[in-house]
C-alpha cells in the first residue's frame, strides 16, 4: 500500500487548500479515500440518528503533477484512510508560496500523511516543511460503510439562489430559531422560514428554475406527475445549513438542492473539477 503526491502549480494548490477549507467546515473528521484517478473526502454520519453526510470528490489529474498510488491489493486497488481534516489545511496554509508541496503515506511509528512544503530560500539551500498528518487505516470489510450515497427519490429539485445571499439570509435567521423550513416547488419557486412563538419570517425566491433530471428510461424521474405549484418542504438544522454556507470555497458553477418532502435535503454543488453533496436529515 502506497500513495505519494505532489503539487507544483501554486494556483492548483490554492484551489486545493480552499476545497479543504470548506471540508474542514463540514467535518471533523472523514474519510480519504484514493484510487487512481480520483480523490474522495466523505463524512458518513448516520442520516438516521439526525447527523448530515457528505460526499466531496476530486479528479486528481486537475490538482497533482504527480500522483502514485497502490492500493491495498491489485484487485481492490484503493486506500481508505480516517483523518482529521483540519491538520492538513493548517499543513497547506504554511505553503501558501510554496515552489512544491508533496504528500506521502507513511508508517514509520504509525500512519501518516507527510505534508513536505519546499519553500522558497534565499540562499541556494531548499528549505523543507515537513508535517506528519496522523491517519487511520480503514479496513477492507468497512469499506462499503463508505459507498457513494444514492441519490435519494426527491419530490422537487431546484438550482439555488446566489450562495452570498441564501448565506446572509440564514445568518440572520439563525439568531432567531435553531430550525430552518426549506420549502420548494417545481415552478422555480423557493422560500425559506422560520417559525417561534414570538416571529414568523419567510424569504421568498423565484424563477430560480429546476434542473431537468432524466432516468435511465430517458423519462422525466423523480417529482414527474407532481403538481409544478406543490410545496415540498423539510425542517431542518439551522447550523447545519448555515456550516455550508459559510465554509463554502467551492465556487460552484452550479448549486441545487433536492427535497424529499419532510424527510432530507440534499445539496450538491458543482465546480468543473469538484463535486460536493451534502445531506441534512429532516428533523420530524
Amino acid at each position: 500500500m502506497r500513495f505519494r503526491a505532489k503539487i507544483v502549480d501554486l494556483a492548483c494548490l490554492n484551489h486545493f487548500s480552499r476545497i479543504i477549507n470548506t471540508i474542514v467546515k463540514l467535518a471533523k473528521t472523514c474519510i480519504l479515500r484514493l484510487t487512481v484517478c480520483k480523490l474522495y473526502f466523505i463524512l458518513s454520519d448516520k442520516v438516521a440518528n439526525g447527523g448530515a453526510s457528505m460526499w466531496c470528490e476530486l479528479s486528481q489529474g486537475n490538482f497533482f503533477d504527480e500522483f502514485q498510488m497502490e492500493g491495498v491489493a491489485a484487485e481492490h486497488n484503493e486506500i481508505y484512510l480516517e483523518f482529521v481534516p483540519e491538520n492538513l489545511w493548517r499543513a497547506l496554509k504554511t505553503a501558501q508560496s510554496a515552489k512544491a508541496v508533496k504528500i506521502k503515506l507513511t508508517n514509520k511509528h504509525c500512519p501518516c500523511l507527510r505534508v513536505a512544503v519546499d519553500l522558497p530560500s534565499l540562499s541556494s539551500c531548499s528549505r523543507i516543511v515537513t508535517h506528519d498528518i496522523p491517519v487511520g487505516v480503514i479496513p477492507r470489510r468497512m469499506w462499503n460503510d463508505f459507498r457513494e450515497p444514492s441519490m435519494p427519490d426527491f419530490d422537487v429539485s431546484i438550482y439555488l439562489p446566489v450562495l452570498k445571499t441564501m448565506k446572509s439570509v440564514v445568518e440572520r435567521m439563525k439568531n432567531l430559531s435553531n430550525f430552518i423550513v426549506i420549502e420548494a416547488n417545481l415552478s422555480g419557486e423557493m422560500n425559506l422560514k422560520i417559525e417561534t412563538d414570538l416571529v414568523s419570517v419567510t424569504t421568498h425566491f423565484k424563477d430560480l428554475g429546476n434542473p431537468p433530471w432524466a432516468s435511465e428510461d430517458g423519462c422525466q424521474s423523480s417529482g414527474q406527475g407532481r403538481d409544478l405549484e406543490s410545496m415540498a418542504e423539510a425542517c431542518i438544522d439551522i447550523k447545519k445549513l448555515q456550516q455550508l454556507l459559510a465554509g463554502q470555497q467551492v465556487n460552484p458553477t452550479k448549486a441545487l438542492c433536492n427535497i424529499v418532502h419532510k424527510r432530507i435535503v440534499h445539496f450538491i454543488l458543482l465546480h468543473e473539477e469538484v463535486s460536493l453533496q451534502y445531506f441534512i436529515p429532516a428533523i420530524a
